[in-house]
């Protein structure tokens, strides 16, 4: 995850993403980057619209939120397995939606 926040506040501060880059922020912040990692993401990033992958980062979990609100009216044992329930599922997708996200 490192590798690719990295790569998020390179893209904010408005630099170029590259090898260099990536190391560096790595390193400032006391991580040993790995050159094989670093390569595979700069890569992985190449022609991604970083902007477009963080909006629709951003909307996948809006409507997962959604979701319990709608369920409000619920019994309260049943609240409590759904909130299981969904909090696995979103620990999944978020995981998934934001790696795929950024590597298109």
């Amino acid at each position: 995850m490192e590798y690719i926040y990295a790569a998020l506040l390179l893209h904010k501060a408005g630099k170029k993403i590259d090898e260099n880059g990536v190391k560096a922020v790595l390193t400032a912040a006391g991580v040993a980057a790995d050159e094989a990692r670093i390569k595979a993401l700069i890569a992985a990033l190449d022609g991604v619209n970083i902007e477009e992958a963080i909006k629709a980062a951003a909307a996948a979990p809006v409507a997962v939120a959604a979701a319990p609100a709608a369920a409000g009216a619920a019994a309260p044992a049943a609240k409590k397995e759904e909130k299981k329930e969904e909090h696995k599922k979103e620990d999944e997708e978020s995981g998934m939606a934001g790696l795929g996200a950024l590597f298109g």
